[in-house]
């Protein structure tokens, strides 16, 4: 990764960082690398299993992409999986997002995002710890950091986890913090949906989508179009209207639209070149 200049400032000077104030074990001090803003800024924690399934991938995409489309910023760990999703789709869809890390800031952490880590500053997102530069991450500090993932955060999401996640110590320093906390629904058979859905039973808010979130902590921000497309032909809208119901899979997508395999394919193909609907993995299609 290329050398920038690591600042360090007490949590105080920035309008954004002064929430941290509030949270239990306050960090003394905060060194970044990148752009902080000067103000508070809406912000969501999106956070999860570091082994997603397909639909884990999808959801978080979608989630922090449309978020990130309102002007939201997106704060995560940078761990592999839903971290790494909730970041890029930030980037993808020209928001800002801060990562935070348990060790200091002179390496990356894990060492395959110092790429990500890279992109996040050049688009004008930061790197975030509380532990000076050379200082190495030990495994404790892993959960500790995640009390400013949330502290930092109006709201935390959590997309897919566990039971036992670790993913669930954010979520008790975000009820500690009186955040709000979305969990999103899954399929009762998945060992990585256990977390989310135990989260709705004990009264997080449901997150079915962007809007369910913004409701929450921006209700005067509303949904552009572009987080709604609209197809140009009726085969289009029909493709549309399924994905948005949750029909994701290929094979259900073409049962559905009745038409032939060839057509199917050619229809995908061209939503896909108009940024309408991409590709989720394992044969499965969400929307832009």
């Amino acid at each position: 990764m290329k050398i920038q200049k690591i600042n360090r400032q007490s949590i105080g000077i920035s309008g954004f960082t002064s929430v941290l104030n509030h949270i239990h074990l306050p960090p003394n001090t905060l060194y970044y690398k990148g752009s902080l803003p000067a103000e508070r800024i809406k912000t969501v924690a999106i956070v999860g299993s570091r082994k997603p399934t397909p639909y884990g991938v999808a959801v978080t995409h979608r989630l922090a992409y449309d978020l990130a489309k309102q002007g939201i910023i997106i704060v995560s760990g940078l761990a592999y999986g839903v971290d790494a999703i909730a970041h890029k789709a930030a980037l993808e869809a020209g928001g800002v997002t801060i990562a935070v890390l348990a060790g200091g800031l002179h390496r990356v952490y894990p060492a395959g995002h110092a790429k990500l880590a890279e992109q996040i500053l050049q688009k004008g997102g930061a790197l975030i710890s509380e532990k000076e530069p050379g200082v190495e991450a030990r495994p404790y500090d892993f959960l500790a950091r995640n009390r400013i993932v949330s502290g930092l955060a109006d709201a935390i999401i959590v997309t897919e986890a566990t039971e036992r996640s670790g993913t669930l110590s954010t979520v008790g320093h975000a009820l500690e913090q009186n955040k709000e906390v979305f969990a999103v629904p899954g399929p009762v058979t998945s060992l990585v949906s256990v977390g989310p859905n135990r989260l709705i039973q004990q009264g997080a808010h449901v997150a079915l989508s962007a809007e369910d979130i913004l409701h929450v902590i921006a209700p005067e921000l509303t949904l552009q179009q572009s987080l709604l497309p609209l197809g140009d032909t009726p085969d289009e809208v029909h493709i549309i209207t399924l994905i948005q119901s949750g029909v994701g899979e290929g094979d259900e997508l073409l049962k559905r639209t009745k038409l032939s395999a060839g057509e199917f394919s050619q229809l995908l193909t061209m939503m896909e070149l108009k940024g309408l609907i991409e590709s989720a993995g394992g044969n499965r299609w969400m929307l832009r």
